[in-house]
């Protein structure tokens, strides 16, 4: 009897030991909309929650477009209002001259969604439909390019315009495992221990990638010294202000030291311009954000820290900027 005692005693240690575990690796883990991506070559995520309760901006009216303003109509979901977490994969297209152009993204989003009126809106859109794994898969085109959209749960919605299903379908399959804290992408596994703690918002892996249709990024005419496969950690973490970080991660010292000289020199630019226009009452955020950012070099790696004002924040989001 008593070892009987002792084995059941034996069995539910390791068993609460292995539910710690699995809450701990929960903990560590990514966001589950950032876990659900498919392969890819960038991926940024944006936690809504904290912004839209510091800055109550789902509570000041914004001009919509008609298309969109119609899409509000039929699903009654507004963005500003009901969109709590977002999580972006972008793919590189071998074609940039291709219907996606140089990048394809896929995209998984959290919030509060009524299901009835969006699968309406969704059966009415669509042009065709796929079933895969007990799900139904709408498909639309929009500009040239297929658009792939399931509703995965009562609260999250995934989006494609890959050329093909493959990544749709690699959501889906993420979707059914979605309890296991270690899954995700490759890009997660490389980068994401490494974004600071407490971030709301962050991306990792070639995010600067879309701005390679043009030759390479560009800031006020100032093209960066920055090669198409560099990779970044960049994040944002709400202390009481909004902080920015950015950091290449470049191939060698002699190129981190490029871009660190490139960036500091882009802020001297600006720093200079806007001291001449001091009248315009919306460049003080502007001059804010410029005045506190930091150019440093870490052997191969260049960081960029700023400090973002939250009015400018809510510019962006009443599109007044």
């Amino acid at each position: 009897m008593r070892r009987r005692s002792r084995t059941t005693l034996l069995i539910a240690a390791i068993v609460i030991a292995l539910l710690g575990a699995l809450a701990w690796l929960r903990q560590k883990a990514p966001p589950e909309v950032a876990r659900l991506l498919p392969e890819s070559d960038g991926i940024v995520y944006i936690n809504f929650e904290p912004l839209r309760a510091a800055m109550q901006f789902d509570q000041h009216p914004v001009q919509h477009d008609a298309g969109y303003q119609h899409f509000i109509d039929a699903t009654g979901f507004v963005f500003e209002r009901d969109l709590h977490q977002a999580a972006i994969s972008m793919h590189h297209m071998q074609n940039p001259h291709g219907p996606n152009g140089p990048v394809a993204y896929s995209e998984v989003f959290a919030g509060r969604f009524d299901h009835k009126r969006l699968t309406a809106w969704l059966e009415a859109n669509s042009e065709s439909r796929e079933p895969y794994a007990d799900r139904t898969i709408y498909i639309l085109h929009s500009q040239g390019r297929t658009v792939r959209i399931v509703m995965l749960g009562y609260d999250m919605v995934a989006v494609s315009n890959t050329p093909t299903a493959e990544q749709i379908h690699a959501i889906v399959d993420r979707y059914r495992t979605a309890a296991l804290p270690f899954s995700g992408s490759s890009v997660l596994s490389d980068y994401y221990s490494q974004v600071p703690a407490l971030s709301i918002a962050w991306g990792i892996g070639r995010i600067s990638l879309p701005f390679w249709s043009q030759g390479g990024p560009r800031v006020f005419g100032v093209t960066l010294p920055l090669d198409a496969d560099t990779a970044f950690i960049a994040s944002v973490r709400f202390i009481g202000t909004l902080r920015l970080r950015v950091e290449e991660i470049a191939p060698s010292q002699a190129d981190a030291a490029a871009t660190t000289n490139a960036l500091q020199s882009m802020l001297g630019l600006l720093s200079a311009a806007m001291t001449s226009v001091q009248n315009n009452p919306q460049s003080k955020d502007y001059r804010a954000l410029i005045n506190s950012a930091t150019v440093t070099q870490h052997d191969s790696r260049t960081v960029l820290t700023a400090t973002v004002p939250l009015d400018l924040v809510k510019q962006f989001a009443s599109g007044t900027q």
